[in-house]
């Protein structure tokens, strides 16, 4: 108690630090994942959807970050084992933020896309397990994070399979194709809309104090005309969007009018996998950081449950921004266009399908990996079109990227919560 009462200031203005440089890697890193397909479609430049991205990801850290920031911050480690020791969980928290960031730091300069959960995750395991006691991590938990990483991809895989196939037998395999993108994208336009509501007016707006009530009893129901109405105004705008695009039959490919068509479409969707993105992640680098927080600010008691501050979400928000703009140029190209070949169409059935993912993980307060998401949801779309379109030697590195993320956050964080005991402990 006595190291808290002493050192407390230090230790809020360390961990705003590391918070802020573990959401700077987020940005650098995983916000390649929301947003690699619509640069490696090419319906946008690099500079659009960094900008695109910078909004959506603000928004959804802040807005809808709240629910798997609880997770992240008391579900992985016991704070019963730290009650004597509080500082104990300063250092691990401090650490875990630390040795995250600079892994992500690493990863990014490399271009690897690697999954910012498993790195915090890690890190929080490997601190807890080693520096204060096997029996300080709820492994049940740990189990079914673990899970929730091979659940994700194959759910996103097996949507944005489900999604590119409706694609095709909807519109591409007919005879027809423009006109009847024009009549269908509308709908898949309304289905962005409804997911970003939903999962904003069910997760979100709690810890702003905005509450919906239209007197329908729960508040799934309260949700669901709202978000209905959000998915029409979205599709209705896409619409007059739909309207200045000219079919262009002479094109020697016929399908280059759809894929234009699908290239307003994507412009919705990768807001969708913005947002749904920043809801989940910010969690990475906000739930450490609410501990520490939180710790501090009681004087050394460790509360299993605290609000969050919008000032920590602000922080998570801000720093993901940063990271995108100066760094994420480098990850994109990887997602985008070293997987397989994306299209329009392509890589709308694969961002929707991801975002889909991520909002179901967001709204049940389990934090999945974005990255392994998405990647699951490009390899959807590419064994739609067979194996060979696949580009085996790109998945393998980011496979083996993925395998060295959790023992590499675990043995940074050991390190460094050994130098914070050794600094501050007297």
């Amino acid at each position: 108690m006595e190291i808290i009462a002493q050192y407390g200031t230090i230790f809020l203005i360390m961990a705003c630090m590391f918070g802020f440089f573990m959401a700077w890697g987020i940005g650098a890193n995983d916000v390649a994942n929301a947003m690699g397909t619509s640069v490696g479609s090419r319906a946008l430049t690099i500079k659009q959807a960094i900008l695109i991205a910078m909004i959506f990801e603000f928004l959804g850290a802040y807005l809808a970050g709240g629910e798997v920031t609880s997770t992240i911050r008391k579900g992985i480690i016991d704070p019963a084992v730290m009650e004597d020791e509080p500082q104990l969980m300063v250092y691990g928290m401090m650490s875990a933020l630390l040795a995250a960031g600079t892994w992500l730091l690493i990863a990014s300069m490399k271009g690897w896309p690697v999954s910012t959960t498993h790195s915090i995750v890690g890190a929080i395991v490997g601190f807890a397990s080693v520096g204060i006691s096997m029996d300080a991590v709820h492994w049940g938990k740990v189990g079914g994070i673990v899970a929730s990483w091979v659940v994700s991809p194959v759910l996103a895989g097996t949507i944005s399979f489900g999604l590119f196939i409706s694609v095709k037998k909807l519109i591409l395999d007919t005879e027809d194709p423009f006109n009847r993108a024009k009549k269908f994208i509308p709908v898949y336009m309304w289905m962005v809309g409804f997911m970003i509501c939903m999962v904003t007016l069910l997760k979100g707006l709690k810890h702003v104090g905005i509450d919906f009530d239209l007197g329908l009893g729960s508040k799934f129901a309260n949700a669901l005309p709202i978000a209905a109405l959000a998915g029409l105004l979205v599709a209705g705008f896409g619409a007059l969007l739909l309207r200045n695009i000219k079919d262009d039959r002479d094109h020697e490919n016929r399908f280059g009018s759809v894929e234009r068509v699908f290239a307003v479409l994507m412009v919705f969707t990768a807001c969708s996998m913005a947002f749904a993105h920043g809801s989940n992640d910010v969690a990475n680098a906000v739930g450490p950081l609410a501990a520490i927080a939180s710790t501090v600010q009681s004087g050394g008691e460790i509360a299993a449950k605290s609000a969050m501050p919008w000032w920590i979400l602000l922080v998570g928000a801000l720093g993901i921004v940063i990271g995108l703009a100066t760094y994420g140029w480098k990850v994109i190209t990887t997602v985008g266009r070293k997987i397989t070949e994306l299209t329009p169409s392509r890589g709308f059935a694969a961002e929707l399908g991801a975002a889909a993912t991520v909002v179901l993980a967001s709204a049940t307060g389990l934090p999945i990996s974005t990255t392994h998401t998405l990647v699951g949801a490009v390899l959807g779309v590419g064994f739609a079109r067979g194996i060979a379109a696949l580009n085996l030697r790109v998945i393998g590195n980011i496979f083996m990227s993925w395998i060295i993320t959790l023992p590499a956050g675990a043995g940074l964080a050991i390190l460094f919560f050994f130098l914070f005991k050794g600094i501050f402990n007297p």
